[in-house]
């Protein structure tokens, strides 16, 4: 049977704060040289799955650079490979994708062009190495109408997901988006769905136009279990993470440096694809200390890095110190300068002497309590940090912000954003 996938990778990405402020959530770059989405799109591959359609929406420009003709997946083919759907006007009234399944019912002529009959819908912003051709086999075993990937999460955090109780054939029984209540249980969605094509068609075309069904868990799923449609779960044991909160991004990123990580990047079994920028080796100098980190293509060490993940192009002057860090694309980061739990955008130049998070990391930032509470410092694209600054923890640095940011004595408490 004939596969198709479908790449969800127009998500905004509030929660990423500044990271997804000019690029889309699956543009984010991750792992030093790698992009959030590198990880579905390699996944498709490894799994023989060469149409994929990628559906983008919010500042989709990083994302089109990055996948472009999908050339290092493979997927630059005559027929089949990669294709960038975004949304468009029309006469007919096509127009911003209003939800995750509006997003598929604006493409469907691309599914039906393909002659698919099955439709796995993908999400381009989670890290996990994942087979999907064993799943696609449950689905068609089973005679499922749709079958979702699942896996059990923390209970304290299942109000961030589709949460779902099922039989003892693990068919789906109930179904609730994102419960507050934590009664629900905590087997969630992955947002890997594996759809009948017919079946996927007819059901995002019921309703309209009085009343869409615009999202899969809050409306397509919820209305098949009801219908009595065969909706089945799929139990995935292997690693998976949403990325979506600077503190998972942060961790996530770090939990890569342990000596057996649990995503293992070095595995040539399922090799991990990416548009690589041609630059020279990294670099150390001869008072360069570097230890648990990953230090990308084009960098060059002069101080100390610990504990960190550098992007390509990043340049750590003599005297400076960076541990628990992870630092993007041309970074410069000046003599003596200090950085400890920091996440750093591309291009940001930290003045000679500035230290940059250090203080109470239980001090929340004022103006974002609920997303920089952990003592994690974020700085943004193309920032600029004054010679001799103190930064403190859990704060956010703005995009592009300059010297005549900062107050003249170059301090900035805890929890506060400039």
């Amino acid at each position: 049977m004939n596969t198709i996938a479908m790449i969800l990778a127009g998500g905004e990405g509030t929660r990423l704060t500044v990271l997804s402020e000019e690029r889309a959530k699956p543009a984010v770059p991750f792992a030093g040289k790698f992009r959030i989405i590198d990880f579905t799109l390699s996944n498709c591959v490894n799994s023989g799955i060469y149409t994929v359609g990628v559906l983008t929406q919010y500042r989709p420009h990083s994302l089109n650079d990055h996948i472009g003709i999908g050339k290092p997946w493979d997927l630059d083919r005559s027929r089949g490979g990669v294709r960038l759907l975004q949304p468009y006007q029309a006469r007919k009234g096509q127009n911003w994708y209003a939800g995750t399944a509006d997003a598929i019912y604006q493409n469907l002529n691309f599914i039906q062009n393909s002659r698919a009959d099955n439709v796995i819908i993908l999400s381009g912003d989670h890290i996990y190495k994942m087979d999907y051709r064993p799943m696609i086999d449950y689905h068609i075993a089973r005679g499922a109408d749709l079958t979702i990937g699942v896996m059990p999460v923390p209970i304290e955090e299942a109000f961030r997901f589709g949460i779902m109780a099922v039989d003892e054939e693990q068919r789906i029984v109930q179904f609730f988006e994102k419960p507050k209540d934590r009664d629900k249980g905590n087997l969630a969605s992955m947002g890997i769905y594996v759809f009948n094509a017919n079946i996927l068609e007819r059901r995002l075309s019921e309703g309209r136009p009085d009343k869409p069904r615009n999202d899969f868990g809050k409306d397509i799923i919820p209305a098949m279990i009801a219908a009595g449609d065969s909706v089945f779960a799929y139990r995935f044991e292997g690693y998976w993470v949403d990325v979506g909160t600077i503190d998972s991004y942060w961790a996530t990123s770090l939990e890569l440096l342990q000596p057996n990580a649990a995503l293992d990047l070095y595995n040539d079994q399922w090799p991990m694809h990416t548009k690589s920028e041609e630059r020279p080796p990294a670099k150390m100098g001869p008072q360069a200390k570097v230890a648990t980190s990953m230090i990308s293509n084009g960098c060059v060490v002069r101080g100390v890095v610990t504990n960190s993940v550098l992007s390509p192009g990043v340049y750590v002057s003599p005297g400076a110190v960076v541990q628990n860090s992870v630092v993007m694309n041309d970074t410069w980061i000046g003599p003596g300068a200090r950085l400890d739990k920091v996440v750093i955008d591309k291009q940001v130049v930290i003045g000679a002497g500035a230290v940059v998070g250090e203080g109470n990391e239980a001090t929340v930032n004022e103006q974002m309590p609920d997303r920089l509470t952990n003592g994690i410092t974020v700085v943004g694209k193309g920032a600029f940090i004054p010679e001799g600054a103190r930064i403190g923890r859990n704060v956010l640095i703005n995009s592009g912000r300059d010297e005549t940011a900062y107050p003249d004595d170059k301090i900035v408490a805890d929890g506060k954003t400039i």
